[in-house]
């Protein structure tokens, strides 16, 4: 990443988002320190999704607050975090030109743009796929160009929303190898899953979402072998959970 200036840590306080007076996401109170995988566990309908859109900006809460570091988490007038979703949004042109227009939204410069692309495919391993249309792409080289598009913006936070969701093991692999690849190099994940597996996998801390609040956070290793709630001891048993 080109500036060092921190966007962490991202302070949520009574962080709340209802309709019609229903809250769905209801009082959360979070700190999220740079560096390190956090996911978000928890049965459908818990708000994880929910939570990651207002950390990421796309929902204004009701009441409480969100605070970055820096101001909305920008660095230079540039927002410094990105949310990849289960079905990435692909514009109409090729694998490159999506990169390209990217770079070229936050205002990188020709030869910039041109080499950070190109960097950014041969590191996604995409270079093969350049030239086609992004939208014919197959779902996990779909999710890796998303996230190779968020790469190549410097994103210092990354909210990837299950980005496994419905492909075989040999793309989810490839997926959870390019997670572990941005975190090594010092960026923050926030993810969402259903897979306890890929939590296990790769999550440093874990929070158990359930109806809008956080019930349990805690560093993954303590949660998978002693949750502290009865909720999550049984979501964790395969036990229906409201």
């Amino acid at each position: 990443m080109r500036d060092t200036a921190s966007i962490m840590p991202l302070r949520l306080e009574g962080l709340t988002f209802a309709i019609d007076g229903q809250p769905l996401v209801a009082g959360v109170d979070l700190t999220l320190e740079p560096g390190g995988v956090t996911v978000l566990i928890g049965p459908n309908g818990a708000g994880k999704s929910l939570l990651l859109r207002l950390c990421h900006g796309l929902v204004a809460p009701t009441a409480g607050t969100l605070n970055w570091q820096v101001a909305e988490g920008r660095r230079a007038g540039v927002k410094a975090h990105s949310m990849v979703f289960q079905k990435p949004v692909m514009l109409r042109r090729t694998v490159r030109a999506n990169l390209l227009h990217a770079l070229a939204a936050v205002g990188r410069g020709r030869a910039e743009r041109n080499a950070r692309a190109d960097e950014a495919l041969k590191r996604f391993r995409l270079d093969h796929l350049a030239d086609r249309p992004a939208r014919v792409l197959s779902g996990g080289e779909q999710q890796r160009l998303a996230i190779a598009r968020a790469w190549a913006l410097d994103v210092e936070t990354l909210f990837l929303d299950e980005p496994t969701s419905a492909l075989d093991p040999a793309a989810t692999r490839a997926i959870e190898e390019t997670i572990a690849m941005m975190e090594s190099e010092g960026r923050t994940i926030v993810m969402a899953t259903h897979d306890l597996g890929q939590a296990r996998r790769l999550g440093d801390r874990v929070l158990f979402v359930m109806s809008g609040r956080i019930h349990e956070d805690a560093p993954a290793e303590q949660f998978f072998k002693e949750p502290a709630t009865p909720e999550a001891r049984a979501f964790l048993a395969g036990d229906l959970v409201i």
